[in-house]
């Protein structure tokens, strides 16, 4: 990098320092990761805007503990500092005082060579997958705790919550001399024996709850089978719920980053709920056309960035973005939309069949599983 240029960024760019951190922990920032130094002390020339830093501990064996990180959004020249706490192996909960932020701080330049820069090789890269993430929605989905934890860590629920199992009958006990009947009972003896665990209150991720019905009060049968099948009503009410539109493309992101370089299932789930919702829509594709038109952006850079292989059902060994892509191409295809937002779903869906051999051809044809099934009477 040009020396002038590097001087600029370490004027302007923000810092995050971590004191007593362990000499081979993984930590990273953003995309990037790395396993620390003997002298490392922090990371400088941080761009302003959204960010996420996280770590694992390692142990003298080589094993790498579940990874945990948080999201900042920095502004102009800020210093972070954070302390290690070696017992509990991660950031320690004491705070920093002011006093010892002001003292780093006037002694920057003597910590240069502690701190490593920021990887601006993947900044463009970050910007795309973050550009709807602010930080008033960032606060609203962190846990209370403030990290996101890959591996959640669970509790039993309290006498109050706790699911009450169905008393088996005389009958029941009958009843399951029949292979059926024995698998119901078992079931229901499993359902009271195993023990209900939460996520320990203050750690999970807080995301829109969607909603148990997806149509309006007082559907007629017909209503409610045009609702299932096109679930316009359903984007709408979730659309709604945010304070602006496009917070549900930046629920998206948070999620996939989340999930991606967080390694939350938790995350996923949402991730994957929010990219079946905006495939499964047709009328609100005209409604919606901007945040359709930036949600074809978005998963052009994320399913790209995705392991395939990470994307295929364990059970059906079925690609779900695949298949849900179908939907969202034919839908598309189908509404009264204009022609720049199917030329762009177009070159998307040929960009896909050229790097992957996904067959998006027949869109008007149904998949063999959701076809009706034909009766000879």
């Amino acid at each position: 990098m040009d020396q002038n240029r590097a001087k600029t960024l370490f004027k302007k760019g923000g810092f995050f320092i971590l004191l007593g951190v362990p000499e081979g922990t993984e930590f990273g920032i953003d995309l990037k990761s790395w396993n620390t130094g003997e002298k490392f002390r922090g990371v400088k020339m941080i761009p302003p805007g959204i960010h996420y830093v996280f770590y694992s501990s390692v142990s003298n064996t080589g094993d790498t503990a579940p990874r945990t990180g948080f999201f900042h959004y920095y502004k102009e020249t800020e210093i972070v500092v954070k302390k290690w706490d070696k017992i509990g192996e991660g950031l320690s909960l004491e705070k920093v005082t002011e006093e010892e932020v002001v003292k780093l701080k006037d002694n920057i330049k003597a910590l240069d060579g502690f701190l490593g820069p920021y990887p601006f090789d993947i900044k463009e890269k970050w910007v795309l997958l973050t550009s709807n993430i602010s930080e008033k929605l960032t606060k609203r989905l962190v846990p209370l705790c403030g990290e996101v934890r890959s591996a959640l860590e669970l509790e039993s629920c309290t006498d109050a919550n706790r699911p009450r199992g169905t008393k088996i009958s005389n009958d029941d006990q009958h009843a399951s001399l029949s292979s059926k009947g024995r698998r119901s009972s078992l079931n229901n003896v499993e359902d009271i024996l195993l023990p209900h665990l939460e996520p320990k209150e203050g750690t999970n991720l807080r995301f829109t709850v969607f909603p148990e019905k997806t149509y309006p009060d007082g559907s007629s049968p017909s209503e409610i089978t045009k609702h299932s099948l096109d679930s316009s009503y359903l984007f709408e009410q979730i659309v709604c719920s945010y304070e602006e539109p496009t917070d549900i493309l930046g629920e998206f992101e948070f999620c996939y980053i989340c999930f991606l370089v967080g390694h939350s299932l938790e995350a996923f789930e949402q991730w994957k709920q929010i990219f079946s919702l905006f495939c499964s829509c047709e009328d609100a594709i005209k409604k919606y056309r901007r945040l359709y038109d930036a949600f074809l952006s978005l998963i052009d850079i994320q399913v790209k960035e995705i392991p395939e292989d990470f994307l295929a059902d364990i059970v059906s060994n079925k690609n779900f973005v695949y298949i849900k892509l179908r939907d969202l191409f034919r839908f598309i295809k189908s509404s009264d939309v204009d022609g720049k937002l199917k030329c762009k779903a177009d070159r998307l869906r040929q960009a896909f069949s050229d790097l992957y051999q996904w067959d998006f051809s027949h869109l008007e044809s149904e998949d063999e599983d959701e076809a009706p099934v034909i009766v000879n009477l």
